[in-house]
C-alpha cells in the first residue's frame, strides 16, 4: 500500500476548491474542463484508496479484536524468547568425550587421483 496515494487526496481536493473559487469561476469551457478533470482525478484516487483500505488483511476485525490478536502474538513472542533464553543458558556437552571417539580416515578420499 502506498502512503503517497492517501497523501495526495488532500492536495487534489484543495485544487478542486481553488478551481471553483477562481476569479473566472467555472463559466468558461476551459475552466469547466479543468474542474471536470480535477474532480475525476480526485474521484479515481479516492476510489483506489477505498479499495486498498477495504482489502487490508484483518480489516474486518474491530479495534478490540485487533488488540486481542496483538496481545496473543506478544504472548507467543514472549514465550519463544523465554524458551530461547533457557536454551542458550544450557551448557552443551557431548554425550561421549571427543577424545574417546574412534574416527576412521579414508586416505584415498584426500589423495589426488593419479591414474
Amino acid at each position: 500500500m502506498t502512503p503517497h496515494l492517501y497523501e495526495s487526496l488532500l492536495p487534489k481536493l484543495a485544487h478542486i476548491l481553488q478551481l471553483t473559487r477562481h476569479s473566472e469561476g467555472i463559466t468558461t469551457p476551459e475552466a469547466k474542463q479543468a474542474l471536470l478533470h480535477a474532480t475525476n482525478d480526485f474521484k479515481n484516487t479516492l476510489s483506489q484508496a477505498k479499495d486498498l483500505a477495504a482489502n487490508l488483511p484483518g480489516g474486518e476485525l474491530t479495534l478490540s479484536e485487533q488488540d486481542e490478536v496483538i496481545r496473543m502474538l506478544e504472548a507467543v513472542r514472549d514465550q519463544k524468547r523465554a524458551l530461547l533464553s533457557q536454551f542458550a543458558a544450557r551448557s552443551i556437552s557431548a554425550a561421549v568425550p571427543v577424545s574417546q571417539v574412534d574416527m576412521e580416515v579414508d586416505s584415498t578420499a584426500s589423495t589426488p587421483g593419479g591414474s
